[in-house]
């Protein structure tokens, strides 16, 4: 069977809607084969143009001082999208991510990426605990996902984290350990040595010495 990849994904933006002049400023992204990150990434930060607001920048850190001068996103969209290539694209939250992505590719006039290579780990997260509090730091608590390198939101910290948080929202940890057990039988020469089955009972002397052996058991310094 193909290895299954999926492309793990965040944004950060200047603000909630799109169609209200708002503009992504951070693009990250973790490629994921059979449930298990390979370690290829891709990350920019982009230039929006535009002045970013008080409120959005207490959430990500990015001000306008230090984006200015960042890729604009048409320079930077062509790498991602050949980095993303048909995998399905993995978020929590999908629709906001999705929705800012496709409003940036429209302005690019590019085509518009289809909603049903979506995986929103929001939606698997409701599912599999309703009533729960399943923000990202919320799961990542859940699951004992250190979050201690989380001071604010980032683009692709995020996507790192939430990778790890997918695979315990689908069980895929098992596929990962299946891997690593693999390659390391394949790795790995095991010598088996057979033992040939004993041909007589034991002799009075190997007796004397298991009886004796049974009797020290008795003795309390075995049960300290």
């Amino acid at each position: 069977m193909a290895p299954l990849r999926e492309i793990v994904f965040d944004t950060e933006t200047t603000g909630i809607f799109p169609g209200d002049g708002h503009r992504i400023v951070e693009l990250g992204a973790v490629e994921m084969i059979d449930r298990v990150v390979t370690g290829r990434t891709f990350h920019s930060y982009v230039d929006p143009c535009r002045p970013m607001p008080k409120d959005a920048q207490a959430v990500h850190g990015l001000s306008s001082d230090f984006l200015t001068g960042q890729p604009i996103f048409e320079s930077i969209i062509d790498e991602f999208l050949a980095f993303i290539g048909d995998a399905p694209l993995v978020a929590h939250n999908a629709v906001f991510d999705m929705e800012f992505l496709n409003w940036e590719l429209k302005r690019a006039g590019m085509p518009v990426i289809p909603h049903s290579r979506a995986i929103d780990t929001l939606e698997i997260a409701r599912r599999k605990h309703p009533g729960g509090k399943n923000t990202l730091d919320g799961l990542c608590s859940r699951y004992n996902v250190d979050l201690s390198a989380r001071t604010k939101h980032g683009a692709l910290l995020d996507s790192e984290l939430l990778a790890r948080v997918y695979v315990e929202l689908t069980g895929g940890r098992q596929i990962g350990f299946d891997l690593a057990s693999e390659a390391s039988e394949e790795d790995t020469v095991i010598e088996r040595v057979s033992l040939a089955v004993r041909a007589h009972s034991a002799s009075p002397e190997e007796l004397e010495r298991h009886a004796a052996f049974v009797a020290g058991l008795k003795d309390p310094l075995w049960l300290q």
